[in-house]
């Protein structure tokens, strides 16, 4: 690797931010909740309130201002799942230059609105980033276009390491600082700032269990790719790094362990009840890593990023179903009955009485296992929590039916 990043590259950085309406210093909060759920003092890095929800601007704003300066290629193209598309689009924007961005089809429809909306013109190319990253260095193939990369470049890499110094000036006495892994550039950055600045803090990063390629590139010494990672934390799906990232990585990372969207998802309402922070997939990793068995934070001054707040809504429908669930909070009951008029009421009014909401039934009736005359009732029922749930189970089952959760 002949290409690093060093605590001046990343100084320098900071100081070409100079405008807070693009990048500016985010806050960092404690949050009593979550100290008590780890065993650490908790400092959140809220850098999901960034003007583009995510990190991925002091990047590009660090790139592409010194391109602009220089009197560089006019135009310039980036692939993206979401966030860097964001990044780049603005930096682009407010620095003079035109941009083009890729991103997947199935790339959360906010984050191409977004995209469109700071100036950036959208493509929509392949089934996942790898596919969308190599039609956008087709692009770039182009005369007189720039390619941005989201991580695999220095300048990139320098300009999110900025987020290092602030949480070192913020939280000096910090301990351990978790931090999301995609590509790489942003624990890079951070890491490299840090290690600089007080060698003793730990860095831990975190990927998700399907878009996991830190651990197996650093055993073999060299980058490793998965073209079809899956997870609900796109911002963090690329499936890859870089010889570059993964240089930072060995130099500077402490240990890295991965999180499964189970517990991502539930990273994010946890954050949402006992933060009152939205975050998206990829910016609840590093409270899904410090929550897990994997990190032990016991005593210490810990610092989560929350790097990203650009969730989807129809994936925010979608956790919270699925940790509703989890919580035995979303129910749905199939109970067997004759299938007689007043059956439906009858076992409506039980549930009613335990003080459950009923949200939606059906009849099931063409269903192998029935007798002649008999139905199925499946309800999906609102409760308060595990023993609610348990209540109104039993409360039906004294009322003689048969009933069985298939949640």
């Amino acid at each position: 690797m002949t290409e690093t990043v060093t605590l001046a590259d990343i100084e320098a950085a900071r100081d070409r931010f100079d405008d807070p309406a693009i990048v500016r210093q985010t806050p960092i909060e404690t949050n009593r909740s979550l100290s008590e759920m780890s065993g650490g003092d908790v400092h959140l890095k809220m850098e999901h309130l960034q003007r583009t929800g995510s990190f991925k601007t002091r990047g590009a704003y660090n790139k592409l201002k010194q391109e602009a300066a220089a009197g560089g290629d006019k135009r310039v193209v980036a692939a993206s799942a979401g966030n860097h598309a964001q990044g780049v689009a603005l930096a682009a924007t407010t620095v003079g230059l035109e941009s083009t961005i890729v991103m997947p089809e199935n790339a959360p429809q906010a984050k191409i609105d977004a995209t469109r909306s700071y100036g950036a013109t959208v493509e929509l190319h392949g089934s996942n980033f790898g596919e969308a990253m190599t039609h956008a260095k087709s692009l770039a193939e182009e005369p007189g276009m720039l390619f941005v990369h989201a991580y695999d470049d220095p300048d990139i890499v320098a300009g999110q390491g900025t987020l290092g110094l602030e949480i070192h000036e913020q939280v000096p006495d910090v301990d351990t600082v978790i931090v999301p892994i995609g590509g790489g550039g942003l624990i890079g950055g951070i890491s490299t700032a840090l290690k600089a600045l007080d060698d003793s803090v730990r860095v831990i990063g975190v990927q998700a269990e399907l878009a996991s390629t830190v651990h197996e590139s650093l055993r073999k010494g060299a980058p490793v790719d998965d073209m079809s990672p899956k997870t609900i934390a796109d911002g963090i799906a690329t499936g890859s790094i870089s010889e570059l990232t993964l240089g930072l990585i060995e130099a500077h990372v402490d240990e890295v362990v991965t999180v499964s969207d189970d517990d991502i998802a539930r990273a994010i309402l946890t954050v949402l009840e006992r933060a009152k922070q939205l975050v998206e997939g990829a910016g609840a990793a590093a409270v899904a890593a410090m929550l897990s068995e994997h990190v032990d934070v016991e005593g210490e001054t810990v610092v989560p990023l929350l790097c990203g707040g650009n969730i989807d809504m129809s994936m925010l429908q979608t956790v919270l179903t699925h940790a509703l669930t989890d919580r035995n909070q979303l129910l749905h009951l199939r109970i067997r009955i004759r299938d007689q008029p007043g059956k439906m009421g009858r076992i409506s009014g039980i549930i009613g009485e335990q003080g459950a909401n009923i949200r939606t039934v059906r009849h099931d009736r063409a269903v192998g296992d029935l007798h002649v005359g008999d139905a199925y009732l499946v309800f999906q029922v609102v409760t308060s929590g595990e023993n609610h749930a348990k209540s109104v189970m039993n409360a039906i089952e004294t009322a003689g039916y048969e009933v069985e959760r298939v949640n």
